[in-house]
């Protein structure tokens, strides 16, 4: 017989005794080994030779991948639906028709992705789906595991198209347009993963949702270089990306004087050098204050004309100031302009800033249910308790964060590797993060209005 829960509360952080009962059984429930062949044959999609996977969004082999996913959520006994952006859902009906509570993530990867990174999220969200049909448990709210749309952004730009398009339908119509190197729509492969899915129900985007939990792995070395297996993740940096152009004349490089050269490389390494002279000044770089640190990469380049005797004339480069801290990006934004006006005329530079994301900062009410659970986990396995840390990495969370009480879970990566075929987890830390996404979602889904 199914455990029915009718009457939870959660008062001021006090959980009532039966939800956190049913929570533990969801937990317990969870299976290692059932888990661990989840993520071996999704990873057969795309799998290479040096154990990474290719698995860029709506791809033939995403589309199988999403089939796939689908046939999973059918046989687990998920109602499974598509929205306008391809997102897919697949949902656990509860006792009451009451707003979801949402987990997964995406299963895009980058051209050379890892396993993990996304397809863990959605896998663990139907392993706790799994664990929940085991235990023989219902719970009140309906559990709804999403796989979003185009998370990577490697193949279409920008990235997380699905879950910033489910919050906000308009964007939409602005993604259909992006195009990748091949010159293909992303609206028209978009058709194209619609029209492939004639047998799974269409729905809304914006749709309700009580809360939101994505389990994630870190992609970066905090929690493997502090021994511990769960962090609770209490929010994600904020960004901004700076296009710089610097303007020169092109000349013969033998023939032409120094002291005669008007040289963009020159200018733009300038730049450069002040900019990466501006981090470890800025507090937080040393790790003793407790401040945020900034982050700042110059990762993409382009030279005209790129010839190895001609002088550049033309230099364009991206800079990624990213910091917890919007003050500190106020501060390192002001000090790119400046150095800009240091070292050139303003007729020969220009700055375009094209992207900017502030803080996202986590509900405590949604870290706490995430502690308890994380605590749990550790407790039980022997390890180390949980810590809190912040994502340096931009997740589909962040855009669920304007849409309803929002949070996540990380679980360590080996060197802090991540879009990389090397990309790995320990088993175990994957068992305990799923473990603590099934209390969390049990433990969710479990409440009133």
């Amino acid at each position: 017989m199914l455990n029915r829960l009718h009457q939870p509360k959660d008062t001021e952080g006090i959980v009532d005794s039966a939800v956190q009962a049913v929570a533990e059984r969801a937990q317990d429930h969870v299976d290692a080994s059932r888990l661990a062949a989840s993520l071996a044959a999704l990873a057969q999609f795309g799998g290479r030779d040096d154990g990474g996977v290719s698995r860029e969004t709506l791809t033939a082999i995403d589309l199988s991948a999403r089939r796939h996913l689908v046939d999973q959520a059918r046989a687990l006994g998920c109602q499974v639906s598509i929205d306008d952006c391809g997102n897919l859902f697949f949902r656990r009906a509860g006792t009451e028709e009451l707003p979801p509570v949402l987990t997964g993530s995406h299963a895009d990867t980058q051209p050379v992705g890892g396993k993990y990174d996304g397809a863990y999220g959605v896998l663990a969200g139907l392993e706790v789906i799994a664990a929940l049909n085991a235990a023989g448990i219902e719970t009140v709210r309906p559990i709804e595991v999403v796989s979003w749309t185009n998370e990577e952004g490697s193949r279409f730009g920008p990235g997380a198209m699905g879950s910033s398009a489910f919050v906000d339908p308009a964007r939409l119509a602005g993604y259909r347009d992006a195009a990748d190197q091949a010159g293909v729509r992303f609206g028209d492969a978009l058709d194209a993963a619609l029209a492939a899915s004639p047998d799974v129900e269409r729905v809304p985007m914006a749709r309700p949702m009580s809360a939101c939990v994505e389990l994630h792995i870190e992609q970066g070395p905090v929690l493997e270089a502090a021994a511990v297996p769960l962090g609770v993740v209490t929010g994600i940096q904020a960004v901004r990306w700076f296009r710089v152009e610097c303007a020169g004349t092109m000349a013969h490089a033998g023939t032409t004087p120094m002291a005669v050269r008007r040289d963009a490389m020159a200018v733009a390494v300038a730049i450069a050098q002040d900019l990466y002279a501006l981090a470890p000044r800025e507090p937080g770089s040393t790790g003793s204050t407790g401040a945020p640190e900034l982050r700042l990469t110059l990762g993409q380049w382009a030279v005209v004309p790129n010839s190895v005797n001609t002088i550049p004339g033309k230099v364009t480069f991206t800079v990624d100031m990213r910091c917890l801290d919007d003050a500190a990006l106020d501060r390192a934004g002001a000090a790119l302009r400046l150095a800009c006006t240091r070292h050139a005329p303003a007729s020969d530079v220009a700055i375009t800033r094209f992207f900017h994301r502030g803080p996202t900062y986590f509900p405590e009410a949604m870290l706490a249910s995430i502690q308890r659970a994380c605590a749990r986990a550790s407790q039980l396995a022997g390890r180390a308790p949980p810590m809190r840390l912040t994502s340096g990495a931009f997740h589909d969370a962040m855009y669920l964060a304007d849409h309803c009480p929002t949070a996540m879970i990380f679980v360590p990566s080996k060197d802090g590797i991540s879009h990389n075929a090397a990309e790995e987890t320990d088993a175990t830390d994957l068992f305990l993060g799923a473990q603590a996404l099934a209390y969390t979602v049990a433990e969710l889904a479990c409440r009133r209005p």
